[in-house]
């Protein structure tokens, strides 16, 4: 019923997932801000959280070791990184097509590890709730924020974290300095590709621990194609949010609000379609990709090459 909808035990109940819903968005989407801001787009990070939820899911299956689970999930995710780097970097290949060839890689691998693995959906038992002490017993607020999982603690921490280094550091200096001029950067004493190779990795680890925390810090289960464009929406949060950590955590929380909405709507009974209710995320990039390339500026570099002494 509509009505329900306004009772107090439904709006923790939404508010709440909606935070827990925004922990791979705000993952995938700071890692993806930290390669874009040294000039590299990666629309493989569909692709990386793909198969970093897969090893996540399967080191848990047959270890029981969660975090040994999202250590393997960032390790895949780094390879991925560095195979992405070496194609963009050193071969100096499209990033948009090899990016696309990554994601039809991650894609077609995970569903081949799955078949030949594990053959049929299983579960494993994820991370449980981590309440904080105090905080957690707070009415209201205390079981929307306080009373999540460690790996959804730990993609809102990711936010302030990724803005100190991007912007108080000398390596974020030397990060915007290679996504803004890189052939000032490099006149500089900066290594282009060093930086570029750093970004790419950090980005690919960040988009694996992602995966890990759809597959056992959220749903518990893997199945094929289980990211359903969310990595896809992590690089339109890029964007939304205007290469800024912050922005990022605002768009995530758009995102999620809204995906928590249509579930929480389907659960209640609420008369809508349930297509039209999948799909409210989806068209919700689109405009955000519409309004967002209307009042922000990309990074100079982003997609260039760059080739010393040109």
């Amino acid at each position: 019923m509509i009505s329900d909808f306004f009772s107090m035990t439904v709006l923790v109940g939404i508010l709440a997932s909606g935070i827990r819903l925004a922990t791979p968005y705000l993952y995938a989407a700071i890692g993806e801000v930290f390669g874009q801001r040294s000039g590299v787009l990666n629309l493989g990070v569909e692709g990386q959280m793909l198969l970093g939820a897969f090893a996540a899911f399967y080191v848990t299956f047959t270890t029981g070791n969660l975090w040994l689970g999202v250590l393997v999930a960032a390790i895949v995710g780094a390879l991925m990184g560095l195979a992405m780097a070496v194609v963009t970097v050193n071969l100096q290949a499209e990033q948009g097509i090899s990016g696309i060839g990554f994601y039809l890689f991650g894609l077609g691998m995970s569903d081949l590890l799955f078949q030949k693995l594990l053959g049929t959906v299983q579960t494993v038992s994820g991370f449980p709730k981590a309440t904080i002490p105090v905080l957690s017993a707070l009415p209201f607020i205390g079981d929307i924020f306080f009373s999540q999982n460690i790996l959804v603690y730990g993609a809102f921490a990711l936010v302030p974290v990724a803005w100190f280094v991007l912007n108080k550091t000398t390596l974020g200096l030397k990060i915007r300095a290679v996504g803004e001029n890189p052939e000032a950067a490099d006149s500089l004493g900066v290594s282009v590709a060093r930086v570029r190779y750093f970004t790419i990795i950090l980005g690919g680890t960040l988009s694996g621990i992602a995966g890990a925390s759809l597959s056992i810090g959220m749903l518990n289960v893997f199945q094929q194609n289980m990211t359903s464009g969310l990595g896809f929406i992590a690089v339109a949060l890029v964007y939304f949010g205007g290469w800024r950590p912050w922005g990022v955590l605002v768009g995530a929380l758009l995102f999620s609000m809204v995906n928590s909405l249509q579930l929480w709507g389907q659960v209640l009974g609420i008369p809508l379609p349930s297509d039209i209710a999948v799909m409210m995320p989806y068209i919700l990039t689109i405009l955000v990709l519409v309004i967002s390339v209307q009042r922000v500026r990309a990074p100079a570099a982003l997609t260039k090459v760059f080739e010393r002494g040109e």
